[in-house]
């Protein structure tokens, strides 16, 4: 699988880009026919709710995932992003065998 990750409004270090690509690099496990992720790391102006959004998109064989999440670390909302993409991955798969 080809991991894209584009970090806007600010420069990612290392340390986020490895822990990224290693969690949307474990979704090959719950989907084989996943062919793309890209990965937008952004900043937003709302400090309440947290300022630090994941946007995952996925191109699989029956067409793009998506899941965006909003956190107080990129970490977190990386980790419910991807959460929330394994449970698209599973609907995904049971709609493909028609269950």
């Amino acid at each position: 699988m080809n991991i894209q990750i584009h970090s806007l409004r600010f420069d990612a270090d290392q340390k986020l880009l490895d822990f990224v690509h290693q969690k949307v690099g474990k979704l090959t496990q719950y989907g084989e026919d996943i062919v793309n992720a890209e990965v937008y790391l952004r900043l937003d102006k709302d400090q309440l709710r947290g300022n630090k959004i994941s946007e995952i998109k996925l191109d699989l064989s029956g067409g793009p995932l998506f899941a965006r999440r909003q956190s107080k670390s990129f970490e977190e909302a990386t980790d419910g992003a991807v959460n929330a993409l394994k449970k698209q991955i599973a609907r995904h798969k049971e709609k493909k065998r028609g269950v």
